[in-house]
């Protein structure tokens, strides 16, 4: 058995899955599992049932930070959003019965397309392709921001006011959480001035709406075809209703054209056609209808939450609660991720 196998026997136990889909879709001869590891927080893993092909998101295996990894939260918000003008996959059921798989998880269709991550699709490498990429990316997000949550019944997913304030606090216990495991392999420095920053420097006010929490262009799915179109945005994890611009900082951490990790983030940005940060910004700003003056602020926060993420990941690694050979990297990753956050806190903008 493999160190993958072994872990893939750690997320489901295949007879409990199939007498529990068995019950809920009905029988079918063929039934398969296989574990996707192109994703480094929720497990997602492909089922086929019959002729239907499936995703499962399910959490890591091991002990996780309290209120991470929440795929109930994900399932409620993509059924909510499903005909609207935000994409989204089908869903197809819920399970909060712990003991099918050992976490509670949810279903939904498997989609055709592709997901950019490290490398773009032969199709869109044309500089009108990757503006067109780019442009999809943004406004997709600007109908994310502008939708009318109380319409589709996600008044109640999170609260607005304070928002900003809270996850300074929260992403700051994230870090702590992990540190505890992983403090005596390496230090990390500027963590502290980093989140007292932050901390001193919230804005006053910001607008109230629908935030995905985790946007990206490797969280969008494109369909087959030209020109680009974007055919579900997914990883709804951490859906919530808050400050926008918390999802602008963090999609500009990965909109980087000098990437911190090219793991982690596209290494093609620089190429003829996509747009910069500050074209984003500008259009972002058209789209939705929401001032971005500075994105000082929220760029650091988006990397503050990396290193807090990068850091669960390497704790994960250490516990041995993860077959992942991307988290080893958050042993360097994470300092990295710090120093460039102390380096805007401090005022050089070059970076």
């Amino acid at each position: 058995m493999t160190a993958n196998d072994a872990y893939l026997d750690r997320l489901v136990d295949e007879a409990a899955l199939r007498a529990y889909l068995t019950a809920e879709l009905g029988p079918v001869d063929e039934f398969e599992v296989a574990h996707h590891g192109e994703g480094h927080s929720n497990e997602t893993l492909f089922v086929r049932w019959g002729d239907r092909d499936l995703v499962m998101r399910r959490p890591p295996a091991g002990e996780t930070a309290e209120s991470a990894h929440d795929v109930l939260r994900e399932h409620r918000v993509i059924s909510a959003l499903r005909d609207t003008a935000v994409p989204v996959p089908p869903a197809v059921l819920a399970c909060e019965d712990t003991s099918v798989v050992g976490g509670e998880f949810y279903l939904m269709d498997r989609l055709a397309g592709d997901v950019i991550r490290d490398r773009e699709p032969e199709r869109f490498a044309t500089p009108e392709g990757r503006r067109r990429v780019s442009e999809e990316l943004i406004d997709t997000l600007a109908a994310i921001h502008t939708l009318d949550y109380e319409a589709v019944g996600l008044s109640d997913l999170g609260r607005p006011e304070g928002f900003t304030e809270r996850q300074v606090e929260r992403w700051g216990k994230q870090f702590d959480w992990a540190y505890e495991t992983t403090r005596a392999d390496r230090e990390v420095s500027h963590v502290d001035e980093i989140g007292a920053w932050l901390a001193a420097n919230v804005p006053d006010s910001y607008e109230h709406t629908l935030v995905h929490g985790d946007f990206k262009l490797d969280n969008v799915m494109f369909a087959p075809g030209t020109p680009p179109d974007i055919e579900a945005v997914m990883d709804w994890e951490m859906g919530t209703l808050g400050d926008p611009l918390r999802d602008i900082g963090w999609l500009l951490v990965y909109w980087d054209p000098d990437p911190l990790s090219e793991r982690l983030m596209p290494s093609f940005l620089d190429r003829e056609g996509y747009l910069s940060r500050e074209e984003l910004l500008a259009r972002y700003e058209r789209q939705s209808g929401v001032e971005v003056s500075d994105p000082t602020f929220y760029l650091v926060l988006g990397l503050y939450m990396l290193a807090a993420v990068g850091e669960m990941f390497y704790a994960r690694y250490l516990a041995g609660d993860s077959s992942d050979d991307l988290y080893p990297e958050m042993e360097a990753l994470v300092p990295a991720v710090c120093r460039r956050a102390k380096a805007l806190v401090d005022g050089d903008r070059t970076v």
